[in-house]
């Protein structure tokens, strides 16, 4: 069963990638664990935004934490919480 906050989750994969790219000796190996430490942050990004939104946060309220209009949070995020992941 998932977790009912998604944070906690994606926070362990984020903690288990940075460990694992502090002990890489490889540049791949660290390149890699970059990766994962980034898609997991993007999917952090997406459960706040959705969170957010869920609570009542506007568009323009999203979009100045950002530096962003109103229309440039819509069109950046609104595919995170109209899919539930970032479009790619």
């Amino acid at each position: 069963m998932a977790p009912r906050n998604p944070s906690g989750r994606i926070g362990a994969r984020i903690s288990a990638a940075l460990a694992a790219h502090a002990a890489a000796d490889d540049p791949l190996a660290q390149l890699d664990a970059a990766r994962s430490v980034r898609e997991a942050a993007d999917e952090l990004e997406a459960a706040a935004i959705r969170a957010a939104r869920k609570s009542g946060a506007t568009w323009s309220a999203i979009g100045a934490l950002y530096g962003l209009t109103k229309q440039g949070a819509q069109q950046r995020f609104r595919p995170m919480t109209d899919r539930g992941t970032p479009k790619g």
